[in-house]
């Protein structure tokens, strides 16, 4: 409605302002939701929401992948020194 109705107010905010009245809900709700279609419809620029959501999920796959990387080294490091301590005996 924002976008649509858009040159029927003095400004974009103006129009957010009354047609957040009309649905009860604060303007900077309604702006933040006008601002993420424009992204996703490419009217503006930044990361869609498909784009965040893949982002998101590749960051807690690294997250996880450090983790067990640094399992492993830990693992690692251990085994070497019982296997060191084993050849000099």
């Amino acid at each position: 409605m924002v976008i649509d109705n858009r040159e029927d107010y003095r400004s974009e905010w103006a129009a957010m302002t009354a047609i957040s009245k009309l649905f009860g809900m604060s303007p900077e709700t309604l702006r933040t939701w006008v601002r993420r279609t424009q992204v996703d419809t490419g009217s503006r620029p930044g990361l869609t929401t498909d784009e965040r959501a893949r982002l998101k999920q590749l960051e807690c796959e690294n997250k996880d992948l450090r983790r067990a990387n640094a399992i492993l080294k830990d693992a690692s490091i251990f085994f070497a020194a019982e296997l060191d301590g084993q050849t000099r005996k």
